[in-house]
């Protein structure tokens, strides 16, 4: 018995990811699906980076923090989703500990930092509608970048705490992750030890995690609606409401699947449906973002205009 236990611990050191495409009829397409839409959110997040960072009038903390969004999302899906897709082409669906553990962290540590980056997000709308005039000051270059390195060390220490962890637990069951991903639900049903008491400490960890941005994010809209319903002029309340629409379409994106995924009991959870849900806010959500914040935004549609209008005319030049 002992030198079974061994064996699993030492000669089976990786583990078989069972993820999307053995549960479709057709992983070629998927494959091509995914691939397409890997792209497509890498070209869009890195177009609204440099489109921000070269135009001037992009220049403020709002737009600040949107370029942060999009290099959050940048790398989250490049850390599943790159994978994923050259299992899928090699034929092979294996990932050793270490692997797995460097990828959970990194999954963990962004995931993590986008949830306090959206609760800075909507301080900063707070700020920006209901106190204009102190605008500059309160929300000056020095604060912002507190609040985003503030975002990136506390989801960090998401990605510290959970996976040292999780990657200690003894797994001599199967070593089959029902998932594309190391994800931590999905890599603990492994584990052959009782985890009752780790599965009740990340679970208030993940409440707290969320807790605190919801409460940042749900206290300033409260404001920030109340504010808008008191203006006087129509075109600035739909300004406000635009701008923050855009906001609240992601926040409720985002954190409605993370909601599902880490709050809801085990009893909610099969394996199809946690697959999907970590689709939607890990391939699907970086899609999104930059087509919420662009197509919406009449200042980031200007500067894309601007730029392309300026390109066309570079072009007929040199004809």
């Amino acid at each position: 018995m002992e030198n079974t236990w061994v064996a699993n611990h030492t000669v089976r050191s990786d583990f078989d990811l069972v993820g999307l495409f053995s549960q479709s009829k057709h992983p070629a397409l998927l494959c091509v699906v995914i691939f397409v839409v890997f792209l497509m959110a890498l070209s869009g997040n890195t177009m609204l980076i440099l489109l921000i960072h070269y135009d001037v009038h992009l220049h403020n903390p709002m737009y600040f923090f949107i370029t942060q969004l999009s290099l959050m999302d940048v790398m989250y899906i490049s850390v599943t989703v790159p994978k994923m897709l050259m299992d899928q082409v090699m034929g092979v669906n294996k990932i050793s500990a270490p692997e797995c553990g460097m990828q959970m962290f990194l999954y963990l540590t962004l995931v993590g930092s986008e949830f306090f980056l959206l609760a800075a997000m909507a301080y900063d709308r707070y700020v920006a509608i209901c106190h204009p005039l102190r605008y500059p000051i309160l929300m000056n270059h020095r604060v912002c970048l507190i609040l985003v390195s503030s975002c990136w060390l506390l989801g960090s220490v998401d990605g510290f705490m959970l996976t040292p962890v999780t990657m200690t637990f003894p797994f001599c069951r199967s070593r089959e992750i029902h998932h594309f991903f190391c994800e931590v639900p999905a890599v603990m049903k492994l584990s052959c030890s009782d985890t009752s008491i780790y599965d009740t400490l990340m679970y208030l960890c993940c409440v707290l995690m969320l807790l605190i941005p919801v409460t940042v994010i749900s206290s300033s809209y409260s404001f920030i609606l109340f504010t808008i319903h008191r203006m006087k002029s129509a075109e600035g309340r739909k300004k406000a409401f635009a701008t923050c629409s855009s906001h609240m379409t992601v926040v409720i994106l985002f954190y409605g699947a993370a909601m599902y995924t880490y709050m809801l009991p085990n009893s909610y959870h099969t394996p199809e449906n946690d697959m999907i849900v970590s689709v939607f806010y890990t391939i699907l959500t970086p899609v999104l973002n930059p087509l919420i914040y662009s197509l919406r935004n009449k200042d980031v549609t200007k500067a894309l205009k601007k730029i392309l209008n300026v390109e066309f005319v570079f072009q007929e030049t040199i004809k």
